[in-house]
């Protein structure tokens, strides 16, 4: 199937690149390298034996996405792009309203225009708000702590209504929770700009020298260690849920699905993982709460094994060992 890959030079979409590729299908980047490198192009030819097919443009750019869908005969969307980092929502939030809803606006307009009705949206488990049961099942009522993931609810209720607005449109909403780790071969990873937002590029920026210490913010939630417990997926695993709910998007459908292993894992556990994983101490420092933040947020992953037969198969231990491998081959990222 040929298939537009939005922000597929980002983190999450280079490794579904790799997984479409390898499963048969003929995917399209396109990103602006807001938050990618272009680096990433030669290391997805090196790992597939392929050229990618890359546009640059800005998903907020109606006109060159029409044109492209067109041009390229794509049958299909996997949408990535956009902004995603909770703490920076909060400061910034007319960016991620700009970014994520009306970019995801214009990209449906676009498929509206060339008949493509087949998406899998990148949601996320921040549309689960502070959770009221655990694990999270995807009947569990949605609501937002952040800006992020009042953009992530904004644009699945946008879904919801362009699938019931006429027939044909077949929508799956992947509702996933905290990526982590690399491609084996240490060729791609995570590579943010700036400080990382998030706790694993974080602490392998710590462990190759690159800062100082860990920030951990807050060690007074009701959790067992009193720090914020998180569901970790592995991005191989991640990208492996895109390639399956793509094969399972021909009938017409909006369906929200978990992408998660169900088990929780603190932050000084995780820690903890990474300092075995890398043979070496994370030094880190207690801050205050970070608002917009959780206690603990975990999947039940049950509707990706009955409905995509999928289910996670890495571990902490490996999440670790390849985000190390990563980021110790590139100690500076993709730069």
């Amino acid at each position: 199937m040929k298939i537009l890959v939005t922000g597929g030079a980002g983190y999450i979409g280079s490794h579904t690149f790799v997984e479409l590729v390898r499963e048969g299908h003929e995917p399209v980047i396109f990103d602006n390298f807001s938050n990618a490198s272009r680096e990433i192009l030669p290391r997805l030819e090196q790992l597939t034996g392929k050229t990618p097919v890359m546009i640059e443009g800005d998903i907020r750019d109606t006109v060159l996405l029409s044109r492209t869908l067109s041009q390229q005969g794509a049958e299909a969307v996997i949408h990535f792009a956009g902004a995603k980092a909770v703490g920076e929502s909060m400061k910034d939030p007319l960016k991620y309203y700009s970014n994520n809803v009306t970019g995801t606006q214009s990209l449906l307009e676009a498929m509206q225009e060339n008949g493509v009705r087949k998406i899998v949206f990148s949601s996320s488990a921040t549309v689960y708000g502070d959770p009221e049961q655990l694990p999270i099942p995807e009947t569990h009522p949605l609501s937002t702590a952040n800006t992020y993931g009042e953009t992530k609810l904004v644009i699945e209720n946008m879904l919801r209504a362009v699938s019931s607005s006429g027939p044909g449109w077949s929508v799956i909403l992947l509702r996933y929770f905290n990526p982590v780790g690399a491609h084996e071969t240490g060729l791609i990873g995570e590579s943010p700009d700036g400080i990382p937002n998030n706790l694993m590029p974080y602490i392998c920026q710590v462990a190759v020298g690159r800062r100082d210490k860990l920030q951990v913010y807050g060690n007074d939630y009701d959790t067992p260690d009193g720090t914020g417990v998180r569901d970790y997926i592995h991005v191989k695993d991640l990208a492996a849920g895109h390639v399956a709910a793509i094969n399972r998007i021909e009938a017409p459908q909006c369906t929200a699905i978990n992408l998660g292993t169900g088990r929780g894992t603190s932050v000084l556990e995780m820690v903890a993982a990474f300092s075995e994983a890398a043979g070496k101490p994370i030094p880190y420092e207690i801050m205050g709460r970070r608002e917009g933040d959780v206690a603990s947020c975990y999947a039940d992953p049950g509707l990706a094994r009955e409905y995509l037969g999928w289910e996670a198969r890495f571990g902490i231990g490996e999440m670790c060992r390849d985000a190390w491998n990563w980021q110790s081959r590139n100690p500076m990222g993709y730069e």
